[in-house]
């Protein structure tokens, strides 16, 4: 699989590579994305299921198979953000007229199996995936500008006093209380301390940011790809010449022609004209 999300040695060089943020949209809109497909093929494979038993069911059932591969191809397109080739289906077209052929072929696809395993059956797997990496990193990322707001919140204590500042812990009766555990960031001198650690946590998660994006659409790709034909090697094999070569010789317009009369050649009709004719006594 050729990707867009490439990894680098350098923390910076990956904080400002495009792969980096490429990878962040990537993870953040399927979050909402993903919902939507979910929703479709929910809606439509459901319809389908319940009104099965009934004729009307049964051009739901195309109906059914159609949102499924409408929406496996636009989740196509949204990977084409992130490799560096476009994802291709590959479905079974069906070799009889009527409705029934139809059903029958798109619904014993094993394309349309696939599709419906990522879009459906793998959704919470990789949503929750995606969700719990995109926040830690917003978080992390947010962290790096506590001195520009870390006096804004103001925490009133059990004992009635309050203070303005960042909890990292449990203060229960205030910052210097009994039953602290923690660090309370109160001033800015603490505000940059913290802010130095977010940013170097901030580096450091950027590869599980690109690492966490390249295993969906790895997952994606194996699913959503036409499936690879066993015979190619086999068909390459037949169309390749083997180490004897060729048995037919293509032929070489340049080579003379065998057949051809050699214009070199003494011409025994030109050689009988020219000989003289004696008349007979």
């Amino acid at each position: 699989m050729s990707t867009r999300l490439r990894l680098y040695g350098n923390p910076l060089h990956q904080l400002v590579a495009g792969s980096t943020w490429r990878a962040a949209w990537f993870l953040l809109t399927y979050l909402v994305w993903g919902w939507l497909l979910w929703a479709a093929v929910f809606a439509a494979t459901l319809t389908a299921a319940v009104l099965c038993i009934t004729l009307a069911g049964i051009p739901l059932l195309v109906a059914a198979a159609g949102v499924i591969r409408g929406c496996a191809n636009a989740e196509r397109w949204r990977l084409g953000g992130v490799l560096a080739a476009p994802v291709h289906g590959g479905y079974r077209a069906a070799r009889r007229p009527g409705i029934l052929s139809q059903v029958r072929t798109r619904w014993s696809d094993p394309a349309t199996w696939r599709d419906f395993a990522y879009l459906f059956a793998l959704f919470p797997f990789l949503w929750a995936l995606d969700y719990v990496v995109i926040v830690v990193w917003l978080i992390l990322l947010a962290g790096i500008t506590v001195p520009l707001w870390y006096w804004a919140p103001v925490d009133t204590f059990n004992n009635g006093q309050s203070a303005h500042g960042l909890q990292f812990g449990n203060f229960p009766n205030g910052p210097a209380g009994p039953g602290s555990w923690g660090w309370f960031v109160g001033n800015l001198h603490q505000a940059l301390i913290a802010a130095g650690i977010f940013l170097v946590l901030f580096l450091l998660f950027n590869y599980v940011l690109v690492g966490t994006a390249r295993l969906h659409a790895k997952i994606a790709v194996a699913l959503l790809r036409a499936p690879a034909d066993p015979m190619t090697k086999a068909k390459e094999v037949l169309t390749k010449p083997g180490p004897l070569g060729p048995l037919h010789p293509e032929p070489n317009p340049t080579a003379p022609d065998p057949t051809a009369p050699d214009p070199t050649a003494p011409n025994p009709a030109a050689r009988l004209h020219s000989q003289p004719v004696h008349p007979a006594n």
